[in-house]
């Protein structure tokens, strides 16, 4: 009979958040949670940085006064608080996974934001973020750099999910670096700019094809009046897309546009495995002895900081074993002299010798300062 793979239920919701308003687009989003949850979906995307909505005026002079990057960051969501709590209690609500896009705020530095998405349990717990690597063009007024720490993979047991943000999917090794940790369940989240819709449309169903996985697709939606006419207004056009891609790169659900809607399709990894038999881009249609990615997974803190006890703490825990490993470098150096004999190199033995004697001092000194 053999393993049994999982199979599910996936939605992409497609609507319009409160702009400007965390408590009001957290308050939707709850909504649209259990609603998507009680219609039977175990897995639930929605667009990039919808709470509390997609910086869609940084095109305009005005995103360089400040004012309005002000009212975004306090509207912003800091992880954990009070906005997360609720989102995962409705998703504990759902029994569902939730992929949620918001404008996080920097805990630390007070004045940055992330681009990012929050990935939220059946538990009602935070399990992922996952920060855009490269705000895109005039984005980078809004938003900082992500880093390598959060380009993963996540193991569930719907299988294992990952995620991009927008035109990260340009980014041809971010998309490696997932299809090589075996990504079954693409979520893809998008602001959805009426000019990107064939973009979005090729995009995901290339995503599909190459990785062989499944692409959930959420995208934005400016609805008539939900956009302020001071950041826009309805002369933004963001008409959607969203859509959930099969492993084949054909349509599961969707693509819809100009409307407020969640769709939905059953998710059969079975399916992805068998179009893994004829391409497995990160398995055996792979060449790593020609070919490599080396991805960075370090955090990149801009600071760290220690102080004058850190540092005599660590002296004094430290100085015996210092010692014991500068005696054991003496002792090999010394059997080298002994057992390397270098005709006529005189300078190699006392290069040697000098070593040797370097590290003598260094140790009586150590011993001494005790």
């Amino acid at each position: 009979m053999g393993d049994a793979l999982p199979k599910f239920t996936a939605a992409a919701v497609q609507a319009a958040p409160v702009f400007l308003d965390r408590e009001a687009t957290v308050e939707k989003a709850c909504e649209l949670i259990v609603e998507a949850g009680d219609a039977g979906a175990d897995l639930i995307v929605f667009p990039e940085t919808w709470i509390p909505g997609y910086p869609f005026w940084t095109g305009s002079a005005s995103v360089f006064s400040g004012d309005i990057f002000a009212q975004l960051w306090k509207n912003s969501v800091e992880i954990p608080s009070s906005a997360t709590s609720r989102l995962a209690q409705a998703a504990q609500r759902a029994s569902a996974y939730v992929v949620m896009g918001i404008n996080e705020r920097d805990t630390v530095s007070r004045g940055t934001l992330f681009n990012t998405q929050l990935y939220l349990s059946p538990e009602g717990e935070v399990i992922h973020r996952h920060r855009k690597l490269m705000p895109t063009f005039t984005e980078r007024t809004v938003w900082g750099m992500g880093d390598g720490s959060d380009l993963q993979v996540i193991d569930t047991p719907l299988g294992r999910i990952g995620g991009l943000i927008c035109w990260e999917h340009e980014m041809t090794l971010a998309k490696f670096a997932l299809y090589a940790q075996g990504e079954q369940v693409h979520c893809a989240t998008w602001p959805a700019y009426s000019s990107q819709n064939a973009h979005i449309d090729f995009g995901m169903r290339q995503y599909a094809f190459e990785g062989a996985c499944f692409a959930v697709s959420s995208c934005g939606v400016v609805t008539p009046g939900s956009l302020p006419s001071e950041l826009g207004g309805d002369k933004v056009r963001a008409n959607g897309g969203s859509a959930i891609v099969g492993p084949n790169g054909e349509y599961l659900a969707g693509p819809i546009y100009d409307k407020e809607e969640t769709i939905y399709a059953e998710i059969d990894l079975e399916v992805a495995l068998r179009e893994k038999h004829s391409r497995d881009v990160a398995g055996h249609y792979a060449r790593p002895d020609v070919l490599q990615l080396i991805v960075n997974a370090e955090p990149k803190p801009v600071a760290t900081f220690t102080t004058a006890a850190d540092g005599e703490l660590l002296e004094a825990a430290t100085a015996e074993e210092v010692v014991d490993r500068l005696q054991t470098v003496r002792d090999y150096l010394g059997s080298l002299i002994e057992r390397i004999e270098i005709d006529g190199d005189s300078e190699v033995n006392e290069a040697l010798a000098e070593a040797l004697a370097s590290i003598n001092m260094a140790a009586a000194g150590m011993w001494s300062s005790k």
